[in-house]
């Protein structure tokens, strides 16, 4: 649901707007699962025009009750009066509780915070939620009363949560009870507790890109190896990550599977992401520059690579033969400017490469 702003919350109560009144059942689990304790305190979130505000204050409670639509707030005290319990226990304050400072609020902690048929209109439930949690005090509770989308006809979802969001909120408590109240959900939350973060994916990916590494590498003279390919290009040694390995590991591995080269991965710098298409499908190549090896080239795999090369890096730009894209843009990554007319890429140096 679109977050109201709060002129449209006002407009909602001039014109006589209203909200479901608080039943016998909320009373009853009320006062069953939240009784006052000497001298407790309530925040009610979104109080509206006070109904639950004066009925928690007559339970015992001092109640500070917050809500950002003037109007609402304005019939409150007005309700208050008539009813001759002004300054018997709420106190209203305007405050946004998405975007306002809780230092704000009257106290620092309260016993009891209370939400009633409001929590659906709260956008960044998650953010709130956890400034909230803060201000309650050892062995406070949280207490949201809601509709739930399920019970509600279709045209009424916005102001409803559903059994997602009530997971939602209710994770991270020590404990978490849910009543039944005419249809509504009344949650009583207890005793916050820090988890561990947790990462997770979203199911086996779709396969979308092509990632790997071309790896430059000179001898004492300073001349770069090049592979005459069966596919008729020449292309540094290189290719694609094997899954769970880094940039560096994969330039690596490759070099020797490829050219029977041994090199420490410690030694091996990644100086760019590059990163183009091809076929329509994204291609990222990490340009990695490796300065010591030992052994000879050779060929390990005859089926890719004809033979190994080693080229002058002055001579790049005159060879009569086509040089593959990915290993182009790895040699300009290391010689800028050497190679001219490259096709386009975009291209993320590496601080430190």
């Amino acid at each position: 649901m679109a977050r109201r702003r709060p002129e449209e919350w006002d407009a909602h109560y001039a014109s006589g707007g209203r909200f479901r009144s608080l039943g016998p059942a909320e009373r009853r689990l009320l006062a069953e699962h939240v009784p006052a304790p000497a001298g407790g305190r309530c925040l009610d979130v979104g109080c509206g025009l006070g109904e639950l505000a004066r009925h928690l204050a007559g339970s015992g409670y001092q109640v500070d009750a917050v809500d950002f639509s003037a109007v609402a707030l304005a019939e409150a005290r007005r309700a208050d009066a008539a009813g001759g319990t002004g300054g018997t226990g709420v106190t209203y304050r305007r405050l946004d509780i998405e975007h306002d400072s809780l230092d704000r609020l009257p106290h620092a902690a309260y016993d009891l915070i209370v939400s009633r048929l409001g929590w659906a209109f709260v956008h960044d439930r998650t953010r709130v939620l956890g400034r909230l949690r803060e201000r309650l005090r050892p062995g406070g509770a949280l207490c949201v009363i809601t509709p739930v989308a399920d019970a509600v006809p279709e045209h009424k979802r916005g102001v409803a949560l559903d059994e997602e969001e009530i997971g939602l909120l209710c994770a991270g408590w020590e404990s978490a009870e849910r009543y039944d109240a005419d249809g509504l959900a009344l949650l009583v939350l207890r005793g916050p507790v820090a988890v561990p973060l947790v990462c997770a994916g979203k199911g086996r990916p779709a396969p979308h890109a092509l990632t790997g590494a071309g790896v430059v590498v000179t001898d004492p003279a300073g001349r770069v190896l090049l592979g005459w390919s069966v596919r008729g290009v020449w292309e540094l040694p290189g290719g694609k990550n094997d899954p769970g390995e880094d940039f560096a590991a994969a330039a690596v591995r490759e070099l020797e599977e490829e050219t029977s080269l041994k090199a420490d991965p410690a030694g091996a710098r990644v100086r760019a992401v590059l990163m183009d298409s091809v076929h329509g499908v994204p291609r990222v190549t990490a340009a990695v520059q490796v300065t010591a090896v030992t052994g000879e080239p050779v060929v390990t795999e005859p089926q890719l690579i004809r033979r190994w090369e080693w080229h002058e890096v002055a001579g790049l730009p005159g060879l009569a033969q086509p040089l593959f894209t990915p290993s182009a843009h790895v040699l300009d990554t290391v010689w800028p400017g050497l190679l001219p007319g490259l096709p386009p890429v975009h291209r993320y140096p590496v601080a430190g490469g």
